[in-house]
């Protein structure tokens, strides 16, 4: 891209405690060679270094490893101009955001005119994340989600403060809301400066990198596992092992009870459905025979699963039964642990096909491990944010999308923080690239397409509430 010209700006965004300034600190002390601008939100309150810092009364100032400090009690644009009129003392721009604001608009700042355009690039929008308060934030709070979702990089923070499990839900959890965000796990936001500068952003093909999974047809399922089962009863159990044995005071030959439609009967026994990863309505489960245990079988099998999940579920309280069919069972789950009977009639291969990941509830068949597995793109989370992506080979009309996108930014521009795309447009030789953060959008041709490469349409969009169907309708409204 012809760009070297404009300077790159990184917008630093995350939660009070996550460790912002952290980073910052490390940015303005480190000897990494780079002259950097840093433009404070709040500058004084936030507890950046006075150490690093000559000249703290001045509007801008220089730090002793030659980055440039500001503050913006005032006007953004503003401070912007004054540094532009400093050109030659820095190479990049970070934007420091207060603790709980959207940073929507502070990186719309530059999509303004056409003027900052020309002058400056928003490379990436980097959030850093509390990884032990996230998930109480996410449920209790609208701000932390929107960090999120703006992002582009993640940097999950804290990760000495939480176990493993922890943290692969927590990552499973954003993974959902912003398919496209490289996520780093760090512990006093230790991150190396070029993860976190100059990345581009821009650039789709690296955020799909990340996860290319993430334009797969989405799944009413995340994971599947193909197992090799002898004929006979074996048992599927979630939760911990200290409590797989504890008594569940109810009587198992009443198990055809269990298989009534529609009803649950898992909550007469006495342990605590309270827990915070109990998973209501029960925990959505297909097993299916299939015709070997190996990843072809499993893959030749997503199909019936897909029809398979869309049938009414059968409850199933613990201790209850499961027969290997076409049938979806909503197993009632716990963190105490729960156990189920599987009911093998003959040898052979099953494909389990699971709602969410078995990690998230230490779901696993005793004795038994699938020999072979995989994960699955899945958004049908309950969050409000999610991240929707569209992938087609054919070629666009450009009025056409021109219409559509003007169309989407005015009526969903409040609703979608983040979309990037690379399109295909009929008769260019060049590749259409845009980005946008809410109303704001900058999209120019960029290089051509590789010689002897398939072109294909990519775009991601990021926000609240979004309607697939919409946005695909949409988008195939705008095919040549």
């Amino acid at each position: 891209m012809a760009t070297t010209d404009r300077v790159p700006v990184t917008v630093l965004t995350g939660f009070l405690g996550s460790g912002k300034t952290t980073l910052l600190n490390r940015i303005l002390s480190e000897n990494h060679g780079k002259r950097i601008a840093v433009i404070e939100n709040e500058f004084g309150e936030v507890g950046v270094d006075h150490q690093l810092v000559i000249g703290a009364e001045e509007e801008i100032f220089e730090t002793n490893n030659g980055c440039i400090c500001c503050t913006v009690r005032g006007d953004l644009l503003r401070i912007l101009g004054q540094l532009l009129k400093r050109r030659d003392k820095f190479d990049y721009i970070i934007v420091e955001t207060t603790g709980i604001a959207d940073p929507g608009p502070v990186a719309q700042t530059f999509f303004l005119d056409d003027d900052f355009k020309q002058q400056f690039l928003l490379d990436a929008i980097v959030t850093v994340i509390d990884a032990r308060h996230i998930e109480k934030h996410l449920d209790e709070m609208k701000e932390p989600g929107e960090q999120v979702a703006f992002a582009d990089v993640i940097l999950l923070n804290k990760t000495d403060l939480v176990t493993e499990s922890e943290l692969e839900r927590t990552e499973r959890r954003i993974r959902a809301m912003n398919g496209t965000a490289k996520i780093f796990r760090t512990q006093n936001a230790n991150v190396p400066i070029d993860r976190v500068l100059d990345v581009g952003a821009f650039d789709l093909q690296r955020a799909l990198a990340v996860d290319d999974s993430f334009l797969e047809p989405e799944y009413p399922f995340e994971w599947g596992g193909v197992y090799e089962l002898p004929a006979g009863r074996f048992t599927l159990r979630t939760g911990s092992d200290a409590h797989a044995h504890h008594d569940h005071h109810h009587d198992h030959d009443h198990g055809h009870e269990h298989h009534d439609h529609g009803h649950d009967h898992g909550h007469d026994h006495g342990h605590d459905h309270a827990h915070a990863h109990a998973h209501a309505g029960g925990l959505g489960l297909v097993m299916l025979p299939v015709s070997a245990s190996n990843s072809a079988a499993l893959d030749a099998s997503i199909e019936l699963a897909v029809r398979a999940f869309a049938e009414d579920a059968t409850s199933v309280a613990c201790g209850g039964r499961i027969v290997p069919g076409n049938a979806r069972y909503a197993i009632d789950v716990d963190h105490d642990g729960s156990h189920f009977d599987i009911e093998v009639s003959k040898a052979g291969a099953y494909a389990m096909f699971c709602e969410h990941a078995p990690a998230e509830f230490d779901l696993r068949i005793d004795g038994v491990r699938p020999t072979a597995q995989r994960a699955f793109a899945s958004h049908h989370h309950d969050e409000e944010i999610s991240s929707i992506g569209i992938s087609d080979p054919r070629p666009l009309d450009a009025k056409k999308v021109n219409d559509w996108l003007s169309y989407l930014l005015q009526s969903r521009g409040a609703d979608i923080f983040r979309m990037k795309g690379v399109l295909s447009l009929k008769g260019e030789d060049r590749r259409y690239v845009f980005h946008g953060v809410h109303m704001m959008f900058d999209g120019q041709l960029e290089r051509s397409w590789p010689a002897g490469t398939t072109r294909q349409n990519t775009l991601v969009f990021i926000g609240r509430k979004l309607d697939r169907q919409e946005l695909e309708a949409g988008f195939h409204s705008c095919i040549a």
